[in-house]
C-alpha cells in the first residue's frame, strides 16, 4: 500500500488552468499504475485520467480529453494532473489512487486512495 497525499487545488476562472500533484509515499510507487478520479457534489465518483507504472499509457475521460494530461516523476514518487480550458463542470473533489496491475478507469480497482483536493471553477 502507499500513502497519497494530493495538492495544488483552488479557485480558477473558467478557460484558466491549474496543475494537481499526488506525492506518494513508499518505494514501490514506481511499480504502481495511478489515477485520477474526481466527484462533484450529489454525484458519483468518476473517473479522469490513468497512467501505467511506466508512464508509457495514459488513458482520459472523454470530458477531458485534450484538456487535462496525466503524467509522473518516479523519482519523485509524485503524479501530476495538469489541466487547462477548465469548465465550471470541471468543479468537483479530484482525488489521486493506486493499484498494482495495468491501468484501469474504474474506481473499485485501485487500492489505495489520497484525502481529496477541491477545485472550483468558476463562470
Amino acid at each position: 500500500q502507499v500513502q497519497l497525499v494530493e495538492s495544488g487545488g483552488g479557485l480558477v476562472q473558467a478557460g484558466g488552468s491549474l496543475r494537481l500533484s499526488c506525492a506518494a509515499s513508499g518505494r514501490t510507487f514506481r511499480s504502481y499504475t495511478m489515477g485520477w478520479f474526481r466527484q462533484a457534489p450529489g454525484k458519483e465518483r468518476e473517473f479522469v485520467a490513468t497512467i501505467s507504472w511506466s508512464g508509457g499509457s495514459t488513458y482520459y475521460a472523454d470530458s477531458v480529453k485534450g484538456r487535462f494530461t496525466i503524467s509522473r516523476d518516479n523519482a519523485k514518487n509524485t503524479v501530476y494532473l495538469q489541466m487547462n480550458s477548465l469548465k465550471p463542470e470541471d468543479t468537483a473533489v479530484y482525488y489521486c489512487a493506486s493499484r498494482q496491475g495495468g491501468v484501469a478507469n474504474t474506481a473499485p480497482y485501485f487500492g489505495s486512495w489520497g484525502q481529496g483536493t477541491q477545485v472550483t471553477v468558476s463562470s
